[in-house]
């Protein structure tokens, strides 16, 4: 009877072990310091993309060439890694867009991380460049205005707890898909937000990027420490 239980033990051990995380997460250093990001499920072509140009190398060495205060710091321009001081950045692509992959649930609050596009009608998204939204708090008037001359839709209540609360971009939802949010880090956002800019928003000093992928083990660790910390923000998060 105790092999077979030993067995037994042995084949549940195994697949807990070899079970993956819910999640794929991506990490972003810089000489400002360093932030680990979820990418959600429920945009998956979105993140299938990153995770692809990640592993290849692609963002080693980029610019965050596009930083506004209170709104957001953009990056990814495969151009941006030999530009010469001062030259405008921005255009350069990978070739190829996204579809886009709207979803009530994902907005643009503090922290999350977004696809930079063009101004084609289908808001198809590039296939390199991101953003990450540090935005400004809202008040209900403010978001009320919003809704009428800018959304053309309503807000849902919880969504302006956060928009109140911790801040965000709001104007761009439902127009920019939104894939992943910060989960540890998310300070990084606020240091890059404070550079100098020209009057191309590219900050005077250059913020060099290296991204790299979470390795299974420290994303399971991750969603274990999350776990803990408790909350249903934690498990809506982890169904996102």
């Amino acid at each position: 009877m105790k092999p077979f239980l030993t067995l037994i033990l042995f084949f549940c051990l195994n697949f807990v072990f070899a079970s993956g995380p819910k999640h794929q997460y991506i990490k972003i250093k810089t000489a400002q310091g360093e932030c680990i990001i979820m990418l959600y499920n429920k945009t998956p072509q979105h993140r299938d993309n990153i995770v692809k140009l990640v592993k290849k190398g692609f963002y080693d060495g980029a610019l965050f060439h596009r930083v506004i205060s209170s709104f957001m710091i953009q990056g990814g321009d495969p151009d941006s890694k030999n530009a010469s001081a001062g030259k405008e950045l921005g255009n350069g692509d990978v070739g190829y867009t996204i579809p886009a992959e709207f979803r009530d649930s994902l907005f643009h609050k503090k922290g999350v991380i977004a696809a930079a596009r063009d101004d084609n009608p289908l808001m198809a998204s590039s296939g390199c460049q991101f953003y990450l939204v540090q935005g400004k708090k809202f008040t209900d008037a403010q978001l009320d205005s919003m809704e009428v001359k800018r959304l053309k839709f309503k807000i849902p209540q919880w969504e302006r707890e956060i928009y109140k609360t911790m801040g965000g971009v709001p104007h761009l939802d439902k127009k920019y898909t939104v894939y992943g949010e910060v989960v540890s880090g998310i300070s990084l956002i606020d240091t890059i937000a404070t550079e100098k800019t020209d009057a191309n928003n590219r900050p005077l000093m250059d913020v060099r990027m290296n991204i790299t992928l979470l390795k299974r083990r420290k994303a399971r660790k991750l969603e274990k420490e999350m776990r803990k910390s408790g909350g249903q923000d934690v498990v809506f998060l982890l169904n996102q």
